[in-house]
């Protein structure tokens, strides 16, 4: 497995100036749409501030673009037909987003319309202290301990610890964060599903209906 020091780090505050700027967006007006502080944006956009995963999706949200558009850079194959459509993504194609309590990798970043954002995480943490709040997001996550150790710190549970081969699975409204609790930096497999605002109906085109049909 690649070493996440080895990924190319993506310049993330101007790509999104340029998507604002596309959407012909104030700071204010994204601001206001993703219910996020006109300073936090302005602080990202100039590289000040690195967003957390929560906060990319509010982001997105603000912007009116999934996941995907706002964490890629450059060109992309768009496909939004659920039926046969494939994605992989080479070690050397992942881009790192560091958010300075982890570095973010997700794959498969030329599909939209996904029904899960998997990433590869780099644990940078070492504190609950480096974490101004808690994480919490839309839908459901599961992590994989792929190296090292981390301690989950959880709104309602006692801290759990996870070593390499370990995994967890819970309800992403619910606070979180990771702190690595190994010498080196840990390395998890991140899951995350059902995070944006269409019903999954809607995004597989029909061909699974809504739980409560």
């Amino acid at each position: 497995m690649q070493d996440t020091n080895d990924s190319e780090t993506f310049a993330f505050g101007p790509h999104l100036r340029t998507l604002r700027r596309n959407a012909s967006l104030t700071l204010k007006a994204v601001a206001e749409r993703a219910g996020l502080a006109v300073s936090t944006i302005s602080k990202i956009e100039n590289d000040r501030m690195s967003p957390t995963y929560d906060v990319l999706l509010k982001l997105a949200k603000g912007l009116g673009v999934d996941l995907v558009t706002l964490m890629a850079g450059g060109e992309r194959a768009v496909s939004d037909a659920p039926a046969g459509r494939l994605d992989v993504t080479r070690s050397s194609e992942r881009n790192a987003y560091p958010t300075g309590v982890y570095v973010y990798e997700p794959f498969a970043m030329r599909l939209t319309n996904r029904l899960m954002d998997p990433t590869l995480v780099r644990v940078t943490a070492r504190s609950r202290d480096e974490f101004p709040d808690l994480v919490r997001h839309p839908g459901e996550e599961c992590v994989f301990v792929l190296t090292g150790a981390v301690e989950l710190h959880l709104e309602f549970y006692a801290p759990i610890r996870l070593e390499a081969g370990d995994s967890v699975y819970f309800d992403g409204r619910m606070g979180h964060a990771y702190i690595s609790v190994s010498e080196d930096d840990a390395q998890i497999l991140n899951i995350c599903a059902g995070v944006g605002e269409q019903g999954i109906g809607q995004l597989t085109n029909g061909m699974l209906t809504e739980l409560n049909d």
